[in-house]
């Protein structure tokens, strides 16, 4: 299994949480999302390789910003 780690921008409570969350777990291959407010970090889990231009994508369209750790 393929991890990758990113920090995620402008995120204030769960629901914050809940929307990037959401908006991952749409990304072909991804397997394990978890998102922790407090630091920030967003970790993706996939049995393939994870690509992170779709992850990122992703996370703007939940309306933060992020770039991989």
């Amino acid at each position: 299994m393929s991890t990758a780690t990113y920090e995620v921008t402008g995120m204030t409570c769960s629901h914050c949480v809940g929307s990037v969350t959401s908006e991952v777990q749409k990304v072909p291959g991804v397997t394990a999302v978890s998102v922790d407010l407090d630091t920030g970090r967003l970790e993706v889990g996939s049995e393939q390789g994870i690509d992170d231009a779709a992850v990122l994508g992703a996370v703007e369209e939940a309306g933060y910003a992020a770039s991989r750790v």
